[in-house]
């Protein structure tokens, strides 16, 4: 899968992807994705591979990734945005927490974040995790 440079940064800085200045934003095409060809980003024990980012036919933001996280690990510290998450756990264990309640959940297991709620996840296990975020919408007003 290749990414603009524009896709590119906007993935390295955790922002929107956004049409290039003064362009329309094109819907998100049908498209096949195989795992072993997802770009893999960052360093150390932990990684990441961006799927997708983009808007459906209606205008709607959406992104998916896939983190491999190392044990005892967290991608980021607890947080809240206004967009919608979904945690599809697909190996290993991961803690979510949600407004200060916690749960562990093994592959196929799927955790939903609303709106502005606090949350963080952890790997606690003794294995590297493996899961997809998908986002639902984006953070501005």
């Amino acid at each position: 899968m290749r990414y603009s440079r524009r896709q590119s940064l906007a993935w390295l800085f955790g922002l929107p992807a956004l049409p290039a200045f003064g362009a329309a934003a094109s819907p998100l095409p049908s498209r096949i994705f195989r795992f072993s060809g997802l770009p893999v980003h960052g360093a150390g024990a932990s990684r990441t591979r961006p799927v997708l980012a983009g808007e459906t036919h209606t205008g709607f933001h959406v992104e998916l990734h896939e983190t491999d996280l190392a044990p005892g690990a967290r991608p980021h510290p607890p947080h809240h945005h206004r967009h919608e998450e979904i945690f599809l756990i697909r190996e290993g264990q991961l803690e979510v927490t949600i407004a200060n309640r916690s749960v562990v959940l093994g592959p196929g297991g799927v955790a939903y974040v609303a709106s502005n709620q606090e949350h963080g996840v952890r790997n606690p296990g003794p294995a590297h995790a493996q899961y997809f975020v998908l986002a639902l919408g984006t953070d501005a007003a």
